[in-house]
């Protein structure tokens, strides 16, 4: 490391005469409200404890002292930039202006302007220079409107924040006081000022500070090391606007989905190793790149590649804009139905996040979309046939279960071709003993409810879709108070099975096997969930809408629904209607839904979807 000098230093020495760039370390302009509204109180509260009305200006310099921690400078090519700091400097320039507004003196108001511009070769510059920031800057220098609508976040934060400072100002800093507290503020508050000259060092320093109020995020630190390293300012600057155009598309997801995408990515590309299943062991790749991706990315930058200044950039505009555009396109298939993915969206409403490094893992940045496209549905229908033989057996599916799994899974198919795909994940199918004959007792328990419910929404649907009705999964996993329920054919009363069971415990265990259960809508359950069979099965018949799977149960479906008939037909599944419903009759539907289930979930779909 080179040569690294920090200073204390006041306000006034720091802006005065120094013009400040913004590296590409730097994220947006981010603070809001509270970060804004937390400085203000800190900042008043530290002045009014020394503040007496009968004080002169003098009296300041007695006043205490206000540290406001540390920037972080890189000076090369004869500018200086700011590594780690834009956030209070920015947020102090925007407070120097409105309190220039508020000074009554022109003397005042000159000592203020000194610190937020000055000229160069006869033109006005903001110390703070960044550029498209100007005309905002320019329109609250000279208490002016500036419409910030469809301008960058950074823009509109500052002309929020300007606005909270305006509302937030103590009210208790007016008048005499004014003055006093502006000079306390550019003389009497510090800052360490840590310069660096190198890129390399930079980063680093950078790495390790937090701005106040909001810590810079792994994404930020991993920006700033790929950046750094492109040396080309024409690739660095496409580089960059690649990064901000992804990231803001992912900002539009929600929360934390730009960093989620970034985890899956790298797990899916680069993750050789995992935590060993032992005690003291110590993470692995795939355990790093859940936590600090940042880091480990620096840190393993020749192994992935990153040689000279292309390779950064080539990572940024190829491989991340690959791979984040490919996670938007399976988060929105998650959220929302779709032909094109359909098994995207089964899988999450598991709420199975590990599916994205999965499925992002064969892909290439050489793919063709129809390639893309093959790959993706291949490898969801081996999720998807995974996970429901797990539940189908009583497994678990939690995160912390599955992740050992899916990472030897991930490992296994990345970059494979469709071909490769196929065979790989068939393989893995193979390998798993518990399939959905090996347990002929599935039954819905406390834990296992909302698994069941899916289970059942996939078999009905499948049932309905293959007589020719449209899709209506989304409606029977959807929440609300037209929402579908589980329904007993049985009702809670074990004492009209006395003749079949003599134990309310054996009742009950046969009662929630999935063979007696039905997805119906909440109204059905209300009305006629405690009925005899006898009494619920002409409603079965009767219901809004079509459900073939309940509607099966009534002899007459097998007369009026030609579709129903010819599906029985075709996948050779042995419907048949009950006229009663005894254990021999819940035996026989369970059979059936495991017949069912096997279709749904059979293996073969990896060879369809792959010929798609």
């Amino acid at each position: 490391m080179r040569e690294i000098r920090g200073e204390a230093k006041t306000i006034r020495q720091l802006l005065s005469g120094t013009h400040y760039a913004i590296d590409y370390y730097q994220r947006e302009y981010k603070w809001q409200k509270k970060q804004v509204h937390e400085l203000l109180d800190d900042f008043g509260n530290h002045f009014l404890e020394h503040f007496k009305t009968t004080d002169d200006r003098s009296a300041v310099a007695d006043y205490g002292h206000y540290f406001l921690g540390s920037i972080i400078l890189s000076k090369k090519n004869g500018k200086v930039f700011i590594v780690d700091g834009q956030q209070r400097l920015t947020t102090l320039t925007l407070l120097l202006i409105y309190l220039r507004h508020r000074m009554p003196d022109d003397e005042d108001k000159a000592t203020l302007q000194e610190l937020i511009f000055s000229k160069v070769h006869g033109r006005r510059a903001f110390n703070l220079s960044v550029d498209g920031r100007t005309a905002c800057m320019e329109a609250l220098f000279k208490d002016e409107a500036f419409d910030s609508n469809g301008e960058p976040e950074s823009i509109r934060n500052m002309c929020d924040r300007y606005a909270d400072i305006q509302n937030l100002f103590p009210d208790e800093i007016a008048a005499e006081a004014l003055p006093l507290y502006a000079d306390w503020l550019i003389e009497n508050v510090h800052l360490v000022e840590i310069s660096s000259y190198s890129d390399d060092d930079a980063y680093v320093i950078f790495e390790t500070m937090n701005d106040r109020g909001l810590s810079l995020s792994p994404l930020d630190m991993l920006k700033g090391f790929l950046l750094a390293n492109i040396s080309d300012e024409k690739a660095r600057l496409s580089a960059n606007a690649t990064w901000k155009r992804q990231i803001a598309k992912l900002a539009e997801l929600g929360k934390d989905e730009d960093a989620d995408a970034f985890k899956s990515w790298l797990r899916s590309q680069y993750a050789d190793s995992i935590r060993e299943r032992k005690k003291g062991a110590q993470p692995m790749d795939f355990d790093r790149l859940g936590t600090e991706f940042h880091r480990w990315t620096h840190t393993n930058e020749k192994r992935i590649g990153l040689l000279k200044g292309s390779d950064f950039a080539r990572f940024i505009e190829t491989n991340m804009a690959f791979y984040t555009n490919q996670y938007l396109r399976l988060r929105q298939a998650a959220k929302q139905y779709t032909s094109e993915l359909p098994t995207v969206y089964y899988i999450a409403r598991y709420e199975f996040t590990l599916q994205y490094p999965v499925l992002l893992s064969p892909l290439t940045t050489d793919d063709s979309e129809q390639t893309i496209l093959r790959k993706l549905r291949v490898t969801s229908a081996f999720l998807d046939i995974w996970l429901a033989r797990r539940l189908w057996n009583f497994r678990l599916i939690a995160y912390s279960t599955m992740q050992y799994a899916m990472f030897l899974v991930m490992r296994d198919i990345r970059r494979c071709t469709v071909e490769q795909l196929v065979d790989k994940l068939t393989k893995h199918l193979d390998s798993v003993e518990e399939t959905f004959s090996s347990n002929d007792r599935l039954r819905m328990h406390q834990q296992n409810r909302y698994f069941i419910h899916h289970l059942l929404a996939r078999i009905t649907d499948f049932v309905e879709v293959g007589s020719g009705q449209p899709s209506r999964f989304a409606e029977f996993v959807a929440e609300g108070k037209d929402r579908y329920e589980v329904e007993h054919i049985w009702a809670n009363h074990p004492e009209r099975h006395k003749d079949e069971f003599q134990h309310p415990a054996d009742f009950d265990e046969y009662r929630n096997r999935i063979g007696g259960l039905l997805l119906l809508p909440k109204k059905f359950n209300a009305s006629y969930g405690d009925l005899t069979y006898a009494k619920k099965l002409p409603h079965y018949l009767k219901q809004n809408g079509p459900n073939m799977l309940a509607r099966s149960l009534h002899p007459e479906s097998y007369t009026h629904n030609p579709g129903f008939v010819k599906f029985g037909k075709q996948t050779g599944l042995k419907f048949k209607a009950h006229e009663e419903f005894k254990k021999n009759d819940l035996d026989a539907r369970q059979d059936l839904y495991r017949r069912i289930a096997e279709v749904v979930w059979n293996p073969e779909r990896l060879k369809e979807e792959a010929t798609l």
